[in-house]
């Protein structure tokens, strides 16, 4: 059901050792870590980033859910609902190539202005 979570943190060194040491037992390891402008981004996970940190915003600002969709319908059903139940668009339904080729995914800020993606692996 969950594809990533994501979180901004406001020291990106100590975070990365904290969560390298807290994560380690569950079988997590970091699998990537990119720079992102002014950014650091570190990435989590068992094989493929689950849990990402990075200090591109104040902690909060951009804390997001990224949900797993089989098919990238569900993605486009994902925002046209979301968008109808009262979500605010945070990008609509497409290609994200800077996260991978096949990165199928949409946007919305929840009614709390958590931001709230759905994400498809899928080539099509």
């Amino acid at each position: 059901m969950i594809d990533h979570i994501a979180l901004d943190v406001a020291d990106i060194a100590r975070s990365r050792a904290f969560y390298a040491a807290a994560l380690a037992p569950l079988g997590f390891r970091i699998v990537a870590e990119e720079r992102d402008g002014d950014a650091t981004v570190v990435m989590f996970g068992v094989e493929a980033p689950e849990f990402v940190i990075a200090d591109k915003d104040r902690p909060g600002e951009a804390n997001h859910v990224a949900f797993r969709a089989e098919t990238r319908a569900q993605v486009d059903a994902f925002h046209a609902a979301a968008v109808a139940a009262g979500g605010r668009d945070h990008g609509g339904p497409g290609i994200r190539e800077n996260y991978g080729p096949t990165y199928y995914a949409a946007f919305v800020f929840d009614p709390d202005g958590f931001n709230i993606e759905a994400v498809c692996h899928a080539p099509s």
